[in-house]
Parts: structure tokens; C-alpha cells; sequence
């Protein structure tokens, strides 16, 4: 019980820096974080977070990370809470795919919706479906469908426990991005 309390603490320290350079979009705290913590489930959030953001601002780059991502979450599969597995490997695909890698956008999806279907209170896999349908093209993707798992999402983010989450903030600016995009 008490190691369980202080990793929840150490936990709460990192997620409360990593949340406060999201915010400031200081992506070389998390880059920093990647190069030196431990291989853990908690990591991956970051792993995920960060590949997204590398995907985007530098391909060259993103490849090492994409790679590490995809053997961390092999790894740690059995240790990985309901759903977790399906939406990060959905993370992964996508990811390879942006990159030229590989080409598996119906296995992507496939797997977000796997990962709400098996974690339908759990607000990251939510978020990450509503994510996938947010971007994703039509007749794969829709901002109303996705909207509802944010919105879904939402709720279940004002537990105390994600307090610190940069997922949550993510999951606002999807809320407020779909509500502007649905109004057009």
C-alpha cells in the first residue's frame, strides 16, 4: 500500500511538470523525460504524446521514437490497463503511417474503437478514439461522432486522479476545436 502510494505521488510530480511544459509548449521537457525515465505503463502517455508532437515538427526524427514506442508498448502488454494496449499500437500505425512506415488505417481505427470498446469509463481511451475520428477522413471519421467521446471523456476527467493530466487539456481544445468546426 505505501509503495502504491508513493508511486501515485511520484507519478502526480512528473504529470504536474510534464502537464505545465504541454502548456507552454516546451516539447524538450518531454523529449528530456523520454531520453531518461524508465520504460513503464505510465511513461507511454508521454511516449504517445511526444511521438504525436515529433510526427508533425520533425519526420527525421520521429522514427527512433516511433520505434521505441511500438517495442515499449509490445512489451509492456500484459501490464497495461484494459484498452491501453489496442489505443497505443492504434497510436503506433498511425504514427508509422504518417511517417511512410506502413499503411494500416483501417487497423488503426480498428483498434481505437477496440480500445473504447474494452475501456468504455477509462477517459484516455475515449479521448483517443475521439481523437482518431476527429482527424480521421470521411466516411471513417466525424467531428459529431467524436465530439460525444470527448464530451464522454470529459466527464470522467474531473475524477482527482487526472487532475494533472495533459491528456485532459487535450481532450478541451478537441471539445472546443469540434464545437467551431460542427458551427461552420
Amino acid at each position: 500500500m505505501i509503495a502504491s502510494l508513493s508511486l501515485s505521488a511520484a507519478n502526480n510530480a512528473v504529470d504536474s511538470v510534464m502537464l505545465d511544459a504541454y502548456r507552454q509548449e516546451k516539447m524538450s521537457v518531454w523529449k528530456n523525460y523520454l531520453d531518461t525515465a524508465p520504460v513503464n505503463a505510465h511513461r507511454l502517455m508521454y511516449e504517445y504524446g511526444y511521438c504525436g508532437y515529433i510526427v508533425s515538427a520533425d519526420k527525421k526524427a520521429a522514427l527512433p521514437y516511433v520505434q521505441h514506442f511500438r517495442k515499449h508498448v509490445e512489451a509492456l502488454k500484459s501490464r497495461l490497463p484494459k484498452g491501453h494496449f489496442e489505443m497505443y499500437m492504434s497510436a503506433v500505425y498511425v504514427f508509422e503511417l504518417r511517417l511512410h512506415e506502413s499503411f494500416h488505417p483501417a487497423k488503426g481505427m480498428s483498434l481505437a474503437k477496440e480500445a473504447a470498446r474494452l475501456a468504455p469509463k477509462d477517459p484516455l481511451t475515449l479521448t483517443y478514439l475521439g481523437t482518431s475520428l476527429f482527424y480521421a477522413p470521411k466516411p471513417f471519421g466525424s467531428k459529431q461522432e467524436a465530439l460525444s467521446y470527448f464530451e464522454q471523456a470529459e466527464a470522467l476527467f474531473k475524477a482527482p486522479k487526472w487532475k494533472y493530466c495533459w491528456l485532459r487539456e487535450a481532450n478541451q481544445m478537441y471539445i472546443r476545436q469540434c464545437h467551431e468546426k460542427l458551427k461552420k
